[in-house]
């Protein structure tokens, strides 16, 4: 049997109580006999979704030995909101407990550092793993069946059901939508996201006229019972007349024909883009990530790719696809489309010469201009945010997730973590506040001059009349709430902890099998040690004058079944990408440890 470092599980503790449970509160003493992998997420996040959809299929297969228990840890001030993490956890269909931790005592306690974080805790009730990012699964469950093999015979594992509790269905005619189309004879088409459908809507935005898919989460073209999708998004015309889908957990891009009800896809295999895979060709033959959002600007489909921070294009005449605007990492970066940086990018709209982008994770309002250049209206980068008027320069949204062109040449801002509808004025520089008082708003589309905006969590169309004179909002700032990590001045050491899983190890038939990008936010605070690298140890030295920053670091692994006899091994991405603040003191670290994979035995 593998020697594991072990170390003891701090106890589970969340002021939000625990949810899909039946109200019951557990301890980790509760749970000992079973394997416990404690997921750290946060609703905003779109790898922290993709991780969810990761765990599903080993959730199923070991669902007697192993209890999954997501550890809700917000960004936002809005996440950390109970009721919130309610919906998000209907929304997302998160079919395991979760801890509501508003306050990240849990998440302190187990000192994680990054969205998402999988923490795997044996049946005795020590800590034998950690994982940072996405592609974990496969390792995962390696472990999984090693531990089980393991205390079975120690006699330390129990076997049964769960602690998960379902919560009682709700009728309505939406589910947490997500975007809308406004159709030719008045009507609307309505992406209802957690039903894994479209619906179509009468003018009244209430009436049901039909829906098109089965109802369940799958991938299947088809009339309108037989096709499937997974939690679609955005909509957009074709100039053909067919409306183009981001069909979101699908990593596709599907056209819906209304005269015949047929589904096809446009784009995408039905799997995940990672690192090191194609990023332009035939459409149907390259991997997506995420597509939230779509619109038609200049001569193509531009796709919101939110799980890889970019903007791809669909070109229906020649039927490709390809990246068109941000280099994959995360962060607030104007410029030429190949240098500009995005965070979850969740919203297009096409005006004229530019296609407006609500740039979420940053909490801000970009635009490309007809060159293809990004450049910022709103907005200052990952960890500030909040709901403030005024000049753009100093105003603030809240992870907004979608943006509609007004006719006057400005833009609403369905600004979704503050239950608001924002306005930007391009020629006066201001932002203003149009309405409160919604619910997670995520879409709006202008029709006979009023706004009927997608209200995702109260699960319906609201119809506002465009005021004449916005409401004012003077202001609240907010940053994320992560405490900084003191670190020395001078040389700080930056290891990546990557351990191959068991019975694999690191792919390095075709040159090096892992990546290290670092940056820092000012860029003045590293005066060496940024930009890309094979080696996943780095020393970074500090720039003097410089007291606080933030560190990002990019990193990448792959790693493949160690079998000389197999010709074709299996081969598995780990990735994460980090954003670590830092404040430079006399009795700081010279040492940043980031677990990838595996365990920090220097910790």
């Amino acid at each position: 049997m593998t020697a594991r470092a072990r170390v003891r599980a701090p106890e589970l503790i969340g002021k939000g109580g625990w949810l899909n449970t039946g109200d019951r509160q557990y301890t980790l003493a509760d749970l000992r006999g079973r394997i416990v992998i404690l997921d750290f997420w946060t609703f905003c996040c779109v790898n922290c979704l993709h991780v969810l959809d990761e765990l599903r299929d080993l959730e199923e297969k070991h669902r007697d030995t192993v209890v999954i228990i997501g550890v809700h840890s917000p960004k936002f001030v809005h996440e950390a909101e109970h009721q919130a993490v309610v919906d998000a956890v209907e929304r997302y269909e998160v079919h395991h407990p979760v801890l509501d931790d508003p306050e990240l005592a849990t998440w302190k306690q187990y000192a994680v550092r990054a969205w998402p974080t999988l923490v795997v805790v044996d049946p005795e009730g020590y800590v034998v793993a950690q994982h940072a990012g996405e592609g974990h699964a496969h390792a995962i469950e390696k472990l999984v069946e090693e531990l089980e093999d393991e205390h079975a015979a120690k006699g330390t594992l129990r076997r049964g059901d769960g602690p998960y509790v379902a919560p009682e269905p709700v009728a309505t005619h939406l589910r947490f939508p997500g975007k809308a189309l406004a159709l030719p004879d008045g009507g609307f088409l309505v992406s209802d996201s957690t039903r894994h459908r479209l619906v179509e809507l009468d003018a009244d935005g209430e009436t049901v006229r039909g829906h098109f898919g089965a109802g369940e989460r799958g991938f299947a073209d088809g009339g309108r019972e037989e096709a499937r999708f997974s939690e679609p998004q955005g909509l957009a015309f074709l100039p053909d007349g067919r409306i183009a889908v981001a069909d979101t957990v699908n990593h596709a891009i599907r056209a819906l024909d209304l005269a015949t009800g047929v589904t096809t896809t446009l784009a995408g295999t039905g799997r995940q883009w990672w690192q090191g895979s194609a990023t332009d060709g035939t459409a149907t033959e390259v991997d997506l990530s995420s597509p939230w959002d779509i619109a038609w600007f200049g001569d193509r489909l531009w796709i919101a790719m939110a799980g890889v921070h970019q903007l791809w294009t669909y070109d229906p005449g020649k039927g490709t696809v390809g990246v068109a605007a941000g280099t994959t990492n995360e962060g607030l970066v104007d410029g030429p489309g190949d240098e500009a940086w995005f965070a979850q990018p969740s919203g297009l709209a096409s005006a004229g010469d530019r296609l407006w982008v609500a740039d979420s994770e940053n909490s801000a309002l970009r635009y490309v201009d007809l060159e293809g250049a990004v450049h910022t209206a709103v907005g200052t980068g990952l960890f500030d945010f909040g709901h403030r008027d005024g000049a753009a320069g100093q105003a603030l949204l809240q992870h907004p997730l979608g943006v509609t062109a007004l006719p006057d040449g400005s833009v609403a801002v369905s600004d979704t973590y503050n239950h608001a509808l924002r306005r930007y004025d391009p020629e006066s520089g201001e932002v203003t506040t149009l309405a409160t008082d919604l619910r997670e708003p995520s879409d709006a589309v202008l029709v006979d001059g009023d706004l009927v905006v997608v209200e995702s969590a109260r699960h319906r169309l609201t119809r506002l009349r465009l005021p004449e004179e916005a409401v004012r909002v003077a202001g609240r700032a907010h940053r994320t709430q992560r405490a900084a990590t003191e670190v020395a001045a001078g040389t700080l050491r930056l290891d990546v902890v990557f351990q191959a899983p068991a019975g694999q190890k690191l792919d390095t038939r075709y040159g090096p099998s892992t990546r290290l990008l670092v940056s820092s936010t000012p860029p003045e605070l590293l005066a060496e040690g940024s930009g890309p690298g094979t080696d996943l140890s780095r020393d970074l030295v500090l720039a003097d004058g410089v007291t606080e920053g933030v560190l990002h670091v990019s990193a990448m692994a792959a790693s493949c079944d160690d079998d000389p006899a197999n010709e074709y091994p299996a081969c598995h991405v780990h990735q994460q990408d980090w954003g670590v603040p830092v404040n430079v003191t006399a009795t700081g670290t010279s040492r940043l440890p980031l677990v990838l994979a595996g365990m920090d035995e220097q910790g």
